[in-house]
């Protein structure tokens, strides 16, 4: 069911392809179909919202950007940051519910203080940062130095990448063994909901008092 490698190789081949596309991003990364959507399908589609909000936050930084672009930029990343973290929780709920049906995970069982939905999305966005930071290890028109330091920061993330990889599969292993058990991490953002964000309520309530 749950293969770091398996994953991490998805990842890298989804990074690669969709950054040869002419339209980077968009559409791809939807939310709500986990019952017929197959678990790899599903981590493609987390990883597509990391895809996208890495690239969105990119024009967030353009030192020519107005400010009319800033706001809609930002509410893009709102989004589609809402979207990851939703995925991310939705990886976890196919995962408990593959193991429920097995009578598991143990409940007497240490609990694991990250979920595999989390470690995934760890995973998502290091394969990103080791995309880019290849790229700009390969630039031709850098300056100099930049190829050795970018060199250096790629060991350090795939380092790191082989890390968690290795967390995870030992977290899938044992709670297959019923030693290790997580639970569903809801992270309750606050931000998008606008009966929970006091800059968009306490306007509200204003506007309707006028």
């Amino acid at each position: 069911m749950l293969s770091a490698t398996e994953i991490i190789d998805l990842h890298d081949q989804m990074t690669s392809a969709w950054h040869k596309l002419p339209e980077r991003f968009g559409e791809t990364a939807q939310s709500g179909s986990q019952t017929t959507a197959g678990w790899l399908d599903l981590v493609a589609r987390q990883h597509r919202a990391n895809f996208d909000l890495w690239h969105i936050e990119d024009e967030a930084r353009a030192p020519d950007a107005t400010e009319a672009e800033l706001a809609r930029v930002k509410r893009r990343v709102d989004s589609t940051n809402q979207l990851r973290n939703d995925l991310a929780e939705e990886l976890d709920q196919v995962l408990l519910h593959w193991l429920e049906a097995r009578s598991l995970p143990n409940s007497n069982a240490a609990l694991h203080s990250e979920s595999p939905g989390l470690i995934i999305d760890r995973l998502s966005i290091l394969a990103l940062k080791i995309y880019h930071t290849l790229e700009e290890a390969q630039r031709t028109d850098a300056p100099q130095g930049h190829a050795a330091r970018n060199i250096q920061r790629l060991a350090v993330l795939e380092e790191q990448r082989a890390d968690l990889a290795g967390c995870l599969d030992a977290l899938w292993s044992e709670t297959l063994a019923g030693t290790r058990r997580f639970k569903l991490h809801r992270q309750l953002k606050m931000y998008n909901d606008p009966s929970l964000n006091p800059a968009v309520y306490r306007k509200l309530v204003n506007e309707e008092t006028r």
